[in-house]
């Protein structure tokens, strides 16, 4: 009986070591720990949305752009900066517009009624030989001939010329002689009208404008360089146009390289029209069209500057007679001004007779009379040619070109009493 149940207790204790052994292989070691797991962001979980409910978003609408406010009355309107351009994207180049040249200021010159009379403080240096040295000799208690003689040399400085002089002092003594003349106001009178009555005040001192025919006049303006001719031919526009009258001028002296340029800065000012050719051109061209233009332009006056650095008689006779032929292809020239300088007293009158003999002068313009205490030359220059002082220059002002008045001009080299 014990012999049988040995057998039987081995396989038992066979198979219960069988079992844990595979217990014991199934079950984790203590101690030992699970694998590190990958620490991942935590998602929360909504409530599910049903798929009919998800939609796609919709397309962002550009914003509308603002317009300008509306300025207040009075107020500029304020216009928004362009936006800057996109990262990675080159703005277009702009244009700038070159700035508008502005235009010149028209100007309004002043009357020329009266001006000498305005000016007659510019003639301050011929007044001490007129005004103070004579009425100061003649104003003696007595007159002998040395007294005579100082009154002659004075009015020989003054540049009233030999005969003009003599002419004078003749009358003077003989008047002061019979009549007695004594008193300040009685010399002033007498000398007044002397020297009024040399300026010879019966000749016609205006200037011929205007329309003639239906065509405008023509001045021609002539005069060696350093004269002020250009200069004269500019404040002459400025005194037709105080005047009322409508002016072309026209830039023939293409000699000079700045006459034109002069001319056409002249011109502006006054709103008058200039025509110019190229520099060295032909004068007599530049002439020409510009009469065409007047007559174009519907102007009552065409001035024209000429050429005044010719060396010889010959070639200024030529030039001013190819001038004046051609001109005339539209109508008579009206007038022939001569630009002398006063301060060159009678040295400048052998350059005048020259242009006196090629040219048809008509009157004269007296400049930088302000500059020399010889304002006498007025009275040698109409003496000498024949020809009336028309215009005199008293300052460098674009209005102070004036008008030639013998009685206003007189009383100005005396002064006041």
């Amino acid at each position: 009986m014990k012999d049988a149940l040995v057998p039987v207790l081995v396989v038992i204790g066979l198979l219960l070591l069988a079992g844990l052994t595979l217990f014991l292989v199934r079950q984790p070691r203590r101690g030992a720990l699970p694998p590190a797991e990958e620490q991942r962001p935590g998602i929360e979980r909504g409530e599910k949305i049903p798929p009919s409910v998800i939609t796609a978003p919709a397309p962002e609408k550009p914003a509308p752009e603002k317009a300008p406010e509306q300025a207040a009355p009075g107020k500029p309107a304020v216009v928004p900066a362009p936006a800057p351009p996109a990262p990675g994207e080159t703005a277009p180049p702009v244009e700038i517009a070159p700035p508008k040249p502005a235009e010149p200021e028209i100007e309004t010159p002043e009357p020329t009624a009266g001006r000498l009379v305005r000016l007659r403080a510019r003639l301050s240096r011929s007044q001490n030989v007129f005004g103070k040295g004579l009425l100061g000799l003649l104003s003696r208690d007595h007159l002998d001939d040395d007294a005579w003689d100082e009154v002659e040399e004075s009015l020989i400085s003054a540049d009233v010329g030999v005969q003009a002089t003599t002419e004078i002092v003749a009358k003077l003594r003989e008047r002061t002689r019979v009549l007695g003349t004594r008193t300040s106001a009685d010399l002033r009178a007498l000398l007044t009208e002397e020297l009024t009555e040399a300026l010879d005040p019966k000749l016609d001192r205006s200037l011929r404008t205007g329309v003639v025919d239906g065509k405008p006049s023509v001045i021609l303006v002539v005069g060696v360089n350093g004269a002020g001719k250009t200069t004269s031919c500019g404040k002459i526009a400025r005194v037709l146009v105080a005047d009322g009258h409508t002016v072309v001028l026209g830039a023939a002296d293409t000699f000079r390289a700045a006459a034109a340029e002069q001319l056409a800065t002249w011109a502006s000012r006054v709103g008058a029209q200039v025509v110019r050719g190229p520099e060295g051109g032909d004068p007599a061209a530049v002439a020409f069209d510009a009469v065409k233009k007047g007559i174009d332009a519907g102007v009552d006056t065409v001035l024209i500057d000429t050429a005044g650095r010719l060396q010889n008689k010959v070639g200024l006779m030529d030039e001013l007679g190819k001038i004046k032929r051609v001109v005339e292809k539209h109508g008579p020239v009206s007038e022939t001004l001569l630009v002398l300088d006063a301060t060159a007293g009678q040295n400048g009158l052998s350059q005048a007779r020259v242009f006196t003999e090629v040219a048809d002068v008509t009157g004269v313009v007296l400049t930088k009379l302000d500059g020399t205490a010889k304002g006498g030359i007025v009275i040698a220059v109409q003496r000498a040619l024949g020809i009336p002082v028309k215009l005199v220059g008293l300052g460098e002002g674009p209005d102070d070109l004036a008008p030639f008045d013998p009685q206003q001009f007189v009383s100005a080299l005396l002064g006041d009493e």
